[in-house]
């Protein structure tokens, strides 16, 4: 008897030493592979704009309009699968705050950044610019998700222009099967016609994945990098 005994706990003391495990796992480690994976992202971003070999887009909209203007070329290069092409900033999550954006939002891509949703518009286009982010591991990048207002800045570059989006509205609570939030003129969203939109979608809870929150915005300016940056990143 004292030998079952004895087993038993034993076996309990290794499952909780593995438990601990895991969630230091969860908790510490794969935000330090994600943290170092992130910076890598924009370190090779960095290096193809010092380069020069930056994809260029279609003409973005002039200042304070979310109008439409022709294209003068044909269609820009698609965004390769699991490579960044931008960095995004939030200042109301911190100034210090950025991340990368890398196309599709496969398992292994949202490990390296934030993931742009295949199908939807281009940076700065016309439709709407959709990203998916973590809530929680891999870096938590949308731990503070909650914390969005509308009116809030999302601040995005290419190498070429700087792209400030403010949020209309949001954080909006859905299930996961409500794909109608990254449509080109989100029913919820409020909107009505045509424009150059954003979304950005988390889970929910913290700790799960049952629900999903949303925050739409509306392409509100843009200038050259030349020109320095944005009024929403300066302190």
């Amino acid at each position: 008897m004292r030998l079952i005994v004895r087993t038993v706990s034993e076996l309990c003391v290794t499952v909780g030493a593995l438990i601990v495990l895991f969630v230091v796992y969860l908790l510490f480690w794969t935000g330090v592979k994600a943290d170092s994976a992130m910076n890598e992202q924009v370190d090779q971003l960095q290096r193809q704009w010092a380069r020069g070999t930056v994809r260029q887009t279609a003409p973005a909209p002039a200042r304070g309009t979310n109008q439409v203007p022709a294209s003068p070329g044909g269609a820009p290069a698609p965004y390769a699968a699991g490579r960044p092409f931008a960095v995004m900033y939030i200042p109301r999550l911190g100034f210090t705050w950025n991340k990368p954006v890398l196309q599709d939002t496969a398992v292994s891509t949202l490990r390296k950044g934030l993931g742009h949703y295949t199908g939807t518009a281009r940076l700065g286009q016309v439709g709407n610019f959709a990203v998916a982010g973590h809530r929680r591991t891999y870096g938590d990048p949308f731990e503070d998700f909650p914390e969005l207002r509308p009116g809030d800045a999302v601040v995005l570059t290419d190498g070429t222009t700087w792209y400030t989006y403010r949020i209309d509205k949001g954080p909006y609570k859905t299930v996961p099967t409500d794909v109608e939030v990254i449509d080109a003129v989100p029913r919820k969203s409020g909107y009505t016609r045509p424009g150059r939109y954003l979304t950005l979608t988390t889970c929910d809870p913290e700790w799960g994945h049952s629900h999903r929150l949303i925050v739409w915005g509306h392409l509100d300016s843009t200038q050259p990098v030349e020109a320095g940056k944005p009024a929403a990143l300066r302190r």
